[in-house]
């Protein structure tokens, strides 16, 4: 239970020492007097340009840690309690083995769970194994031919495995401590259990992946590689088994963590009767600048200063009862080539742990509700198909449209330069209004002025907007019971993370997986 002696700031380049001074300071103590001093949390205070801080939260443990917190009488002074995670091994083999579907963060984490605890989970992932998917999406990238069982929608470690592999999440579940903990045991870098804002990057998730992969099947677990589910059986409004490949498993409970591209699968669910309903996503560009010119905005001064990590930024704009957003922007990164089918284009930002790129990029979105497509989540998925195959056609079957900031909101020709495009498979200046509506075209326009006003330099005419991002998240919730995860009328069937609606990135989608796999464990 160490003491946490948090809001310490020091000058970028000063030693992490001087921030451990000043935590022992405010306890009142000795280094001589504690057990360990180590960093917890580290980010960066940018609001005052001429002024930035680097801030740190210290751990400190020692002897009567509540009498020396309490003597402390700050604010800024708290004990943190530590409780391990606890995966209780079962006391017998369940009468089937556990199916897992997709092999993405939530799968992973409820296979690793599920694995732990004995039961030897069955993992299905319609997807190529890491070594062999990097492989295909690197031909992809290079102009090669998209292999639509290997991309970077489909395969182990999922859509997140080619991105900038972000560990930041909104919620507040104590499954994300033992998640990050897992992660850097698997491989990751060890700076993630202390970074306000950790990242992975996708040069490292693939060996995180494929570590944890390692760990499961160690422990009996079995996955299935380029095997996508067929069928679900029912009975009675219970599972009782899946087809995988025309091949039939029993199957008492089955956690569904399919991934927000699985159209395929979503349909296939319909028709067995899985009750499931529209929801809010987004939809629009990637947008690129020079990670020096945001470097510049965030940090001013200090933007060369090497003690500083690659800027980054999250923006919105209301625009009526939309909304203008930016979302995973990737410091130091790419935009990706990210079809999972041959006649679309679909974009991702991608970045590297080191975030050394030349550029930035984020997605920048336009909001679009369930009210758009009369809660038909089908329409809205073929809405998002609509965007990417017009985009296709647009960049004449292999490029993706794109576009200057400046020609966007302006008209005329592109003239890239100042900003290179990163796409990897090339880009054709066209008007992006036209792949969008009036009425998203219109909000991106506005959000990217308005957002200038919050970060300078956002709408630089030089910058380059390349489209479409339509995977920002699933437009699909398949409705489950709150309380059991259960979906609505079927026994054993669990709905889980971003594919079903359920989560929105790593961190979370893990947590869900480990909900679902703690759940399935009980039954």
């Amino acid at each position: 239970m160490p003491i946490i002696v948090s809001e310490i700031k020091i000058a970028p380049g000063e030693p992490k020492e001087k921030a451990f001074e000043k935590a022992l300071s405010v306890l009142k103590i000795k280094s001589s007097e504690t057990k360990a001093v180590f960093v917890s949390k580290i980010s960066v205070d940018a609001r005052k340009k001429d002024n930035v801080f680097l801030v740190y939260s210290v751990a400190v443990s020692c002897d009567n840690e509540e009498k020396i917190a309490a003597r402390a009488k700050a604010k800024n002074v708290v004990l943190r309690k530590i409780v391990p995670a606890q995966i209780p091994v079962l006391k017998e083999k369940p009468k089937s083995r556990p199916v897992i579907i997709g092999f993405g963060p939530a799968g992973m984490f409820a296979g690793l769970y599920l694995a732990r605890a004995g039961a030897c989970p069955i993992i299905f992932e319609r997807g190529a194994k890491v070594e062999e998917r990097t492989a295909a999406v690197e031909n992809y990238w290079k102009g090669g031919v998209l292999n639509e069982k290997a991309n970077v929608q489909f395969g182990e470690g999922g859509a997140g495995t080619f991105s900038d592999g972000k560990l930041t999440t909104r919620i507040n579940d104590p499954r994300c401590d033992f998640i990050i903990e897992e992660l850097e045991k698997h491989g990751a870098p060890a700076e993630i259990l202390s970074k306000a804002k950790p990242h992975i990057g996708t040069d490292m998730l693939r060996l995180v992946v494929k570590n944890i992969r390692e760990e499961i099947i160690s422990l009996g677990g079995e996955i299935h590689f380029l095997t996508k589910i067929d069928d679900i059986g029912l009975k009675n409004g219970k599972i009782v088994s899946v087809s995988a490949e025309g091949i039939e498993f029993p199957a008492e409970n089955v956690i569904i963590a399919a991934g927000h591209s699985a159209r395929d699968t979503f349909a296939m669910l319909k028709e067995k009767g899985v009750l499931m309903e529209a929801k809010p996503f987004s939809v629009g560009v990637r947008i690129e600048h020079l990670q020096s010119d945001i470097n510049r905005a965030q940090y001013g001064d200090f933007a060369e200063n090497p003690a500083l990590w690659a800027a980054e930024y999250q923006l919105s704009y209301h625009v009526g009862d939309r909304c203008a957003y930016t979302f995973c922007m990737c410091p130091g990164g790419y935009v990706v080539p990210s079809a999972d089918r041959e006649d679309a284009v679909v974009t991702n930002g991608m970045s590297c742990f080191a975030r050394d790129g030349k550029n930035a990029n984020s997605a920048l979105v336009c909001s679009v509700s369930a009210e758009d497509f009369g809660g038909d989540p089908f329409k809205a998925m073929a809405f998002q198909h609509e965007i990417e195959r017009k985009a296709f056609e647009m960049g004449g079957g292999t490029k993706a449209p794109a576009q200057t900031v400046g020609a966007f909101l302006n008209g005329g020709i592109s003239h890239f330069g100042k900003v290179e495009p990163t796409y990897a498979r090339g880009v054709e200046d066209k008007d992006l209004a036209k792949l969008f509506s009036e009425e998203i075209t219109s909000v991106l326009k506005t959000g990217l002025v308005a957002l200038d006003k919050k970060l300078h330099g956002f709408a630089d005419p030089q910058a380059v907007l390349t489209g479409p991002e339509t995977r920002t998240s699933s437009p699909v919730r398949i409705v489950r019971n709150s309380e059991t995860l259960e979906a609505i009328g079927i026994e054993g069937l669990y709905p889980c993370a971003e594919g079903a609606g359920y989560a929105g990135g790593i961190m979370s989608a893990a947590a869900d997986g480990i909900r679902c796999a703690e759940r399935c464990s009980k039954n």
